[in-house]
């Protein structure tokens, strides 16, 4: 195993928090593997590049001598996560759950090692919670500090509603690591008050507090906000060769180099060389390097040549992602652009359409306000790049 201060320098690469340096080279001077543990909420049935960050920092941890504990927040995802939110969550169903996380471990290990992964359920021990247990665990944090969290102080302050579960939600995350003894956490900058919350549980139950370590939120493909499903501007880890390389050089330029430090092993050096390319053939490699990842080297080439095939003679990519709307919807041409998360507002989809770049079935569309029927399968274009079908359901 790497003497602690090298295990600690390697730690600290691309991590953006971490709380506290000094407690985290006490726990390796130890000499024992740490418990380190990242949460998983299967709120939808796949996981996305954006979760692959956070998978990369636990493989390094596995390959310094560590356990990791993949939490699947069964429970949790019940309830929903509001950090971010600026309205309460609508709560998903167990068998809604459990259905979403089907797929989770095997997705996992696409980054993961297996043999040095323990993948745990969280309502192993927050279903054997009893009602004083519940209140036991409400009386280590208190009202005061949780309202100091963004989102609920905004709420609190604009008179939008918070409800008591969703005070719980941070707290069942802290008992996750109580309930595992975790010495690291790790998650993405925006679950740094959950983390520290966890800090503060753990002591309250006389257990050491675990080091909080944040890692950047990879941005989406509409180059404004964080991979999400919820904003459909997302790359599965699992979706077909041709459709990831078509997500991936949908990307705004400025966005790749991010994506390189994230998400592939390059050195600086190489990310550097990499700059004083033609930036679309940055991107090639970029996309080309992502897809072999999940598919291998043979179907990222198949991938790259039908990209190449379909841009250079414009053709319409039949592997497009598809989009399910309700049989007979009609909704406005920027709300649906909207939906497909190729613009991150609606006053930006309106200038797409407006400048020419919204096509259907290959004709342009120039009214922001059209009312687009969803009665048979649609071929949507928004600009050179972003291609979508649209088809009724139901």
């Amino acid at each position: 195993m790497l003497d602690p201060k090298g295990q600690l320098e390697i730690i600290k690469r691309g991590a953006v928090d971490l709380i506290e340096e000094e407690e985290l080279l006490e726990k390796l001077k130890e000499g024992r593997p740490l418990k380190v543990k990242a949460g998983f909420d299967p709120t939808a049935p796949d996981l996305h590049l954006g979760h692959v960050v956070l998978l990369k920092k636990l493989r390094q941890f596995q390959d310094l001598g560590h356990e990791v504990y993949v939490v699947i927040g069964d429970f949790t995802a019940t309830i929903g996560d509001p950090t971010g939110r600026n309205e309460t969550r609508p709560p998903l169903s167990m068998e809604q759950v459990l259905e979403n996380a089907k797929t989770y471990a095997q997705q996992a290990f696409k980054v993961l090692d297996p043999k040095r992964t323990k993948l745990v359920y969280n309502s192993q021990w927050l279903e054997n919670l009893c009602a004083r247990d519940i209140v036991n665990l409400t009386a280590k944090y208190t009202v005061a500090r949780m309202l100091e969290r963004e989102d609920f102080s905004k709420r609190f302050k604009e008179g939008i509603p918070i409800y008591i579960h969703e005070f719980l939600y941070p707290l069942f995350q802290a008992y996750d690591s109580v309930a595992l003894k975790a010495d690291v956490e790790l998650g993405g900058t925006d679950q740094l008050f959950n983390l520290l919350i966890g800090r503060a549980v753990q002591r309250e139950y006389g257990q050491k507090a675990q080091v909080a370590l944040t890692m950047p939120l990879l941005v989406g493909l509409d180059g404004v906000r964080k991979m999400s499903k919820s904003y459909g501007n997302y790359v599965g880890i699992t979706e077909p060769p041709e459709t990831m390389f078509g997500k991936i050089m949908s990307i705004p330029d400025h966005l790749m180099w991010d994506w390189y430090k994230l998400l592939t092993d390059y050195t600086e050096e190489e990310i550097e060389n990499f700059k004083k390319l033609h930036p679309r053939d940055a991107k090639l490699n970029l996309a080309y390097t992502i897809v072999a990842r999940f598919h291998g080297e043979p179907p990222a080439q198949r991938a790259k040549e039908n990209f190449l095939k379909t841009f250079s003679r414009r053709e319409f990519p039949e592997n497009a992602p598809v989009f399910k709307f309700p049989a007979g919807t009609k909704i406005r041409a920027d709300e649906l652009i909207l939906k497909l998360g190729f613009a991150p507002s609606k006053k930006e989809a309106g200038r797409i359409i407006k400048s020419g770049g919204f096509k259907i079935n290959g004709e342009k569309h120039t009214d922001p306000f059209e009312e687009i029927e969803i009665g048979d399968e649609l071929k949507i274009q928004v600009g050179k790049k972003k291609f979508a079908k649209v088809i009724p359901k139901g």
